[in-house]
């Protein structure tokens, strides 16, 4: 074995972290996973020669901590301050957007709007814009849940936060709703590996990442699995 294949993947296997609650990135189910982060995935144990084994989960969360217990080689994960801690990210190779939805007769219409006393924003528990409201809200309050929407339906918060694309979806499937089309976020989707592996391995992904960008897989990946690749992150 390479070193590179040694140091990523001691098991002989390359274990890959998916979220499958994230639809942009990954769809299917845990037998049938499929999506730009399987892609990715097979890709990279292609070019290292390696078997791959798809690890999925539900959500964000479930996946940083397989990475960061030992039971995963990679992830597919929303660069963030926390995260990045304990795990080295390439850079990132999709930009997706976290936007609000209110109920269609509030009066929040901005971003600025939503942080305010009094506001309470339901959150998909461990997601990229649960940890980047948690640390950036100044006055609205974080309510945590399986999902989102869910708990903003339960708990008659005032406001839901999420991806825009599956947010977008909801919202045109429920007209007491509507968008607040301006961003709240940007978020940085990256691969990730432990912190404790090799600087080249961490070089390998990067230098793989920046070419499945350059060379138009990620964007016939996104569009292969019905999402936009206008959503490919510029070169690093």
């Amino acid at each position: 074995m390479t070193t590179v294949q040694a140091d990523l993947a001691p098991t002989g296997v390359l274990r890959a972290s998916i979220n499958l609650g994230n639809p942009v990135l990954a769809n299917g189910t845990p037998d049938q996973p499929g999506g730009v982060t399987v892609d990715i995935a097979r890709e990279l144990a292609k070019r290292l020669d390696l078997p791959l084994e798809l690890v999925c989960f539900d959500a964000a969360r479930k996946s940083f901590e397989a990475m960061t217990s030992g039971q995963a080689d990679i992830c597919f994960l929303a660069i963030e301050p926390a995260r990045a801690e304990e795990v080295a990210f390439t850079a990132p190779y999709v930009l997706i957007e976290g936007v609000y939805a209110v109920p269609r007769d509030s009066a929040l219409t901005t971003v600025a709007d939503v942080d305010a006393d009094g506001v309470r924003i339901g959150v998909k528990r461990g997601s990229a814009y649960d940890l980047y409201l948690t640390r950036t809200l100044q006055q609205a309050t974080v309510v945590r849940g399986d999902e989102g929407v869910d708990v903003f339906r339960a708990e008659g918060l005032e406001a839901a936060a999420g991806i825009r694309q599956p947010i977008t979806s909801y919202v045109a499937d429920h007209p007491d709703l509507r968008l607040i089309d301006e961003r709240f976020m940007q978020i940085q989707q990256a691969v990730g590996t432990a912190k404790s592996k090799q600087p080249d391995t961490v070089a390998y992904l990067r230098d793989l990442i920046e070419d499945l960008k350059s060379s138009g897989f990620i964007a016939a990946s996104l569009t292969a699995s019905g999402q936009s690749g206008a959503l490919v992150a510029p070169p690093a």
